[in-house]
């Protein structure tokens, strides 16, 4: 039998969360010696040979199946970051990607937007929705707090939006960047039918967007740089770094820095005072618009 300690992470931690359920409450009786489920009866739970199940909490026949992992977890009724444990001690990387769609964020993640008071923040989903963002986002951004919930996008506004294009120093570098960055996002996140529905209505509304759709580019888009020009300050430039929201595997971060000081100095210009409601309306505060 193989070594069941250190050497065997995947065995220790199924046999851990296993001694954990209580047999009762999935109709399994009878006298038992030790706590929890036993091996057969997960395996019976997932759908799997008993024997195999045996082996891998032993170390043994290889490493498992993603679908066979799934299965396991749906049986041991892991939560969502135990799955992913789960796929990385197994397979040596997380599970693929089950697009969730998300609309809202916790009062907490809107606060960390709101302690960057010079640098535009939002948050997006997926599909790039923008579902959150912070003063400095809708000043220099976009006001998302005037737009229809569904225009709320990035790529809507980026082909279909006259104020965000003229805002672009260099639109078609700015566009192709974005197409070929959503195309990896979405994928990434199993947003299959949600991108088929969003590219449609891109490609429709934008020939340019379809020709760039067509070129079938993939860039990462861990950071950069963005230049925004503004009709009466000039060239502003931000860096930009994209963060993961821990916990929420379909919503992500995106911060933008002013890049030198003298955009810095224009965006505390643009921003002016700060009523501490994000200079907002109480009813367009951000906070409180995106969740409504």
């Amino acid at each position: 039998m193989a070594n069941q300690s250190a050497d065997n992470p995947l065995g220790t931690f199924l046999r851990d969360r296993r001694s954990r359920m209580d047999p009762a409450a999935f109709g399994f009786g009878g006298r038992r010696r030790t706590p929890g489920l036993r091996r057969e009866e997960v395996a019976q739970r997932a759908n799997i040979s008993a024997t195999w199940y045996t082996w891998l909490e032993q170390g043994r026949g290889g490493a498992p199946s993603a679908d066979v992992l799934d299965r396991i977890a749906a049986g041991l009724m892991l939560t969502e970051p135990e799955r992913e444990h789960l796929f990385v001690l197994g397979l040596g990387r997380p599970p693929a990607g089950s697009f969730t769609s998300g609309e809202s964020v916790t009062p907490r993640l809107q606060r960390v937007l709101d302690a960057l008071p010079l640098s535009p923040a939002i948050i997006k989903t997926a599909t790039w929705d923008v579902v959150a963002w912070n003063r400095a986002a809708a000043t220099l951004l976009t006001d998302y707090a005037t737009l229809p919930r569904e225009e709320r996008n990035v790529l809507r506004l980026m082909f279909t939006n006259a104020r965000t294009r003229t805002a672009q120093d260099d639109w078609l570098q700015v566009a192709r960047y974005v197409v070929g960055a959503f195309r990896a996002d979405a994928a990434r996140a199993g947003a299959g039918a949600e991108i088929a529905r969003l590219v449609d209505e891109l490609s429709q509304r934008s020939p340019e967007f379809a020709a760039l759709w067509q070129e079938n580019d993939v860039v990462g888009h861990a950071g950069g740089l963005k230049r925004l020009r503004h009709p009466q300050h000039g060239l502003i430039e931000l860096e930009f770094s994209a963060f993961a929201v821990d916990g929420r595997p379909d919503l992500g971060m995106i911060v933008y820095n002013p890049a030198t000081p003298e955009s810095a100095a224009r965006i505390e210009v643009l921003l002016g005072p700060d009523d501490g409601l994000g200079g907002l309306p109480e009813s367009q505060h951000p906070g409180r618009c995106n969740r409504s």
